[in-house]
Parts: structure tokens; C-alpha cells; sequence
């Protein structure tokens, strides 16, 4: 078993490379849930609908989140009446969100739900939410706190961030399975995703008991570098970085997974990094521009996880 700790479109590409390199069922990705909100009534999870339509064959690459199939009938008579129309949600999608939330209303779990849904969608592999307990991302702006879809699509990042605050983490419990999966002494390995550290893999590890049950695990862990020669490829990885005082490079964010970290995969363009970061660093092509580069990184990433598995072996 393979365990991926996944954010949204970065992690759901590598997720979705490691689901066709390997037999998909034994694939588990445990999907941040701290930018899930309630808009226009409904229960919106954001990261783990970008993991399931790309494990289902059904993102849309174009836009990054959503449906390739999309209509959008709902927002342009939304708009036409007077209504709030800065999250976008195509009709497709919708359906998923209303269903979603009426089985949360019915007492379902989050899990429950997205195990099902997975498997009304075809999808092989476990997609776990990292908690059934409501975790959310806050951010301390120079415009005082927002709430993470305000400052992320309402707002499109502009704000300068100063802080982050996972409201709820403190309190929440780490999905079952999650914990269970991380114990397992058949667990070959846990991959972090290309995802943003801040908002994506961090909400995760705030969750009490989820960093030391890593560190406890014995499957090596191997990370994949979210940053390529100082750029993020998508999002706001970088500027969050510089504004909250950090170099935005690889090395960086290998620090933040410091006393975690077995293992780093980084870009060739990153090679410079390789002396400043206190882990097997392997290098690769890290962008993930077509199905064959997913793969390609899903088995560079595998193998480096059998030669970190090996070495602990013989300690």
C-alpha cells in the first residue's frame, strides 16, 4: 500500500501518476479538508472534488478545478438574478455538491460520502479525507483575517498574508483509517504531494497525533518539491512564502518537512538545493505537463520510496 497526503491540482496529478503505475486499489490519498466551506447552502470540498474528478477521468485541465464537461446554465441565471457568482460552480458540479450535502444533513460522514461517491465514479483507489471533523483554513491578512476561499478565489491571493490559522484543528481527529494506514507494517511507503505546504499539507499535520504517527511509521516518507527554480507551478505557494519571510525554493519547503522527511524529490532546475536540504534528495522532472510526465514522476518517485525502504531495513 501507497499513502499520499494530497492537497488539489498538484497532488491530484501525482495521485492520479501513481494510480495508473501501480494497482489502484492499493493507492490511499488522504485529501486536505481545511478549504471546505458552505456556499450558497451547499457543503463545497474543493480538494477533494479536484482528486476525485482527476482519479475519474473527469478534470477539467484547461481551468484546474471542476468538470471537463462542464455547463453553466446555474451561473449565468444566477448572475442574471442578482446573485453571487464569485465561486464559480458548473451544473455538473453542482449535482455532486447537492448530494453531497444532503447526505451530510442526513448524518452521513464526509468520508462515507466521498468513499461512495468514489465508487459510483469508478475509482479504484481510497480517497480519504484527512478528518470527518471540520477544520478551516484562516488567513491574517493586512486586511484583517479571511476566511480561505475568500482570500483564495474572491480575492484571487491579492492580500499579503501574515499568519495562518487552522481553526477546528486542534479539536479534530485524524480519519481512522488515516491512523490505521500509517501503523501498518505492510505500508511501503507515504508520499507528499507537489502540494502547497502552507494550505494543503500542513492542515493535515496539524491534526493532533498525525505528524508523530508519521514519524512513528515505518514506511519511508518521500516528498515531491511543490516549488520548481522558485515558482510554484499553480497557486500561491510562492508569494505566501516570500510574505510570510521565507526564501521560495525547495530547500525551504524541505525544512518545513524537516523532521519528517526520508526522502525529496526535486527538479533538475532545483539541483543547486541538494547540499542545503538534510534528506535523500533525487532529481527529476517535477512538472507535469502530460499523462506521461504523471507517470513518469509516480515511478521516480516509487523507486526512490524502494531504495529508502531498503535502507532502513538494513539499519
Amino acid at each position: 500500500m501507497i499513502l499520499a497526503l494530497s492537497g488539489g491540482v498538484g497532488g491530484a496529478k501525482l495521485a492520479l501518476g501513481l494510480a495508473r503505475v501501480m494497482p489502484p486499489e492499493e493507492l490511499a490519498v488522504i485529501v486536505n479538508t481545511a478549504d471546505d466551506f458552505e456556499h450558497l447552502g451547499l457543503s463545497i470540498s474543493p480538494d477533494i472534488d479536484t482528486v476525485t474528478y482527476t482519479l475519474a477521468g473527469l478534470a477539467n485541465r484547461e481551468l484546474g478545478w471542476g468538470r471537463h464537461d462542464e455547463t453553466w446554465s446555474f451561473m449565468e441565471t444566477m448572475e442574471a438574478l442578482g446573485g453571487e457568482t464569485w465561486f464559480r460552480l458548473g451544473d455538473r458540479d453542482i449535482a455532486l455538491h447537492v448530494e453531497r450535502t444532503r447526505r451530510l444533513n442526513n448524518g452521513e460522514t464526509l468520508s462515507a460520502v466521498t468513499a461512495d461517491l468514489c465508487r459510483r465514479l469508478g475509482i479504484k483507489s481510497r480517497v480519504v479525507p484527512m478528518s470527518d471533523d471540520p477544520v478551516r483554513t484562516r488567513l491574517r491578512t493586512e486586511e484583517g483575517w479571511l476566511d480561505f476561499q475568500e482570500y483564495f478565489v474572491r480575492r484571487r491571493c491579492e492580500p499579503v498574508v501574515l499568519e495562518l490559522l487552522f481553526q477546528g484543528a486542534g479539536a479534530a481527529r485524524a480519519h481512522p483509517e488515516f491512523l490505521a494506514a500509517l501503523a501498518d507494517p505492510s505500508l511501503q511507503a507515504i508520499v507528499i504531494c507537489p502540494s502547497n505546504p502552507f494550505i494543503s499539507v500542513e492542515p493535515i499535520l496539524a491534526i493532533p497525533g498525525v505528524r508523530q504517527a508519521l514519524i512513528d511509521s515505518p514506511a519511508p516518507i518521500i516528498a515531491v518539491s511543490p516549488i520548481i527554480a522558485g515558482q510554484a507551478v499553480k497557486g500561491p505557494t510562492a508569494k505566501m512564502m516570500t510574505e510570510l519571510g521565507m526564501d521560495p525554493s525547495a530547500g525551504t519547503v524541505a525544512h518545513r518537512y524537516h523532521d519528517l522527511l526520508d526522502g525529496y524529490v526535486i527538479d533538475h532546475a532545483d539541483m543547486s538545493e541538494v547540499v542545503s536540504i538534510d534528506a535523500r534528495v533525487t532529481l527529476a522532472q517535477t512538472l507535469m505537463r502530460t499523462m506521461e510526465d504523471r507517470e513518469a514522476l509516480a515511478r521516480t518517485v516509487l523507486d526512490a520510496a524502494a531504495v529508502l525502504r531498503r535502507r532502513k531495513a538494513t539499519r
